[in-house]
């Protein structure tokens, strides 16, 4: 019996686009949307340009395209830029067992590779996939240690990066399993980093980055320690890791990227999403106004984490970290969208009176697993009138368990990649390429297309 990274490499070695279900491809080519949008909404942030400006800078071998710029850069370095552009717009998509952003690698990694090789687009998609599958199996089994170790998800997401690669890179059983056990020595990210600062993009980066080169090093031939997930001292045991015979259980039965994977289809922390539609969906069902609010509730996991983050948020960061906003401006709007992460609905009066109402509940019921994040939240509402409302909402629209729809990523998509200088039709034509992208023999029609409409950047 070989070791986890034996295991998990022969699997993905062997796995060919044929024994792939229809709906994980699917799945893929939303991500990929998804993450194209997300990142047309970061590209301009400051720490995405900055980042961009330091690897143009240092230039290499133009291979692969720097998402809505005409500038091309080595492929480990475009994947890194584009990793960081769509991470830096808290618009991403998440994984509901940990909120580990595990498509933003998949698509940054698949495109700047494939568009090194001349890949298909059937090929890119099967190894996003797959990549995924692998991510999402080794954080499940961090969930909820990492976290509580203080580490953010780019610990996991970096396998994702270096399987996806690998698999665009042909590599076999024993250097696919040498690019997994090379992943495990290669990245970290401090979880609170992640939440008051820039630095949750950046960890996006190099794990986008050092997944590319991890997997160039297992074709090169590079030796890492091979039992280093289950080895004392190994990647498990640091991170705290639970369950971790369950990483290479039933491999093929299911697929991460349909059971677990979620679409936002709003801004911010993914964890509180399903908290904000609770809150809209009881002030349209109830028909609440505002004022007749005297105190509003919050049950959910993670609260003590989350207190610390309830402010009036005064920029993206604090936005996307603060539930008690999330909740206030759902009640007041009866939504939560796009616009909210902009200076005019942080400043909203109607929403910042409503802020100080949102409050946590120091006593929430006990999960009956330990993925917090696959259980939503609830929300009560106590009116001047005495009566209370309770809102539950288990899992967000665009998520796994409640199923996604091409119509919410095609929307997404058209509020999104205009931020980066696309034309409505030209973000028509992304989406046609992006349906039938496995019908694609190279993806230079994608590449072009989000780099031809925009200025140089």
């Amino acid at each position: 019996m070989g070791t986890i990274a034996e295991t998990l490499g022969a699997f993905v070695a062997h796995t060919s686009a044929a024994d792939l279900p229809t709906l994980a491809f699917e799945r893929a080519k939303m991500s990929l949307a998804s993450t194209l949008a997300s990142a047309a909404a970061g590209v301009d942030i400051d720490s995405a340009r900055m980042v961009r400006d330091i690897e143009c800078s240092l230039g290499g071998e133009p291979t692969s395209s720097v998402w809505f710029s005409k500038t091309r850069l080595p492929a480990d370095r475009a994947a890194r830029v584009n990793a960081v552009a769509s991470d830096a717009a808290a618009s991403d998509d998440s994984d509901m067992r940990s909120i580990a952003h595990i498509g933003t690698i998949a698509a940054a990694t698949g495109l700047a590779i494939g568009e090194r090789l001349n890949s298909s687009g059937r090929d890119v998609l099967t190894a996003m996939v797959l990549g995924y599958e692998v991510a999402g199996r080794v954080d499940e089994a961090l969930t909820p240690g990492r976290m509580q170790r203080g580490f953010h998800g780019s610990v996991s997401t970096i396998f994702c990066g270096a399987v996806t690669v690998g698999k665009l890179l042909g590599l076999g059983p024993q250097q696919m399993a040498q690019a997994i056990a090379i992943a495990a020595t290669s990245a970290g990210g401090m979880a609170i980093a992640a939440d008051t600062s820039c630095a949750r993009e950046y960890h996006a980066g190099l794990a986008a980055m050092l997944g590319v080169q991890a997997a160039l090093a297992a074709q090169a031939g590079f030796q890492a320690e091979i039992a280093v997930m289950e080895s004392p001292r190994g990647f498990f045991e640091a991170f705290n890791g639970q369950a971790v015979s369950d990483v290479t259980m039933d491999l093929g039965a299911s697929w991460d990227i349909v059971t677990d994977m979620a679409i936002k289809l709003i801004p911010g922390a993914h964890p509180f999403h399903a908290i904000a539609e609770a809150a809209w969906t009881a002030a349209i069902e109830h028909n609440i106004d505002p004022a007749s609010v005297r105190r509003v509730t919050i049950s959910a996991p993670q609260l003590k984490v989350w207190q610390n983050q309830a402010v009036q948020p005064h920029d993206l960061i604090g936005a996307a970290h603060s539930v008690p906003y999330f909740v206030a401006a759902a009640l007041v709007d009866r939504r939560f969208g796009w616009d909210h992460f902009s200076a005019e609905k942080m400043h909203d009066p109607r929403i910042a009176a409503m802020l100080p109402l949102v409050g946590f509940d120091p006593n929430p019921p006990p999960l009956p697993d330990r993925f917090p994040h696959r259980h939503g939240g609830t929300v009560t509402i106590e009116r001047h009138d005495a009566s209370t409302l309770r809102s539950t909402c288990q899992a967000p629209q665009g998520s796994g368990p409640r199923g996604i729809d091409w119509v919410d990523v095609d929307k997404k998509c058209h509020v999104l990649m205009p931020r980066a200088g696309l034309t409505p039709a030209g973000v028509q034509d992304c989406l046609n390429l992006v349906h039938a992208f496995e019908n694609l023999t190279s993806l230079q029609s994608l590449t072009h297309l989000i780099s031809a409409r925009v200025e140089q950047r």
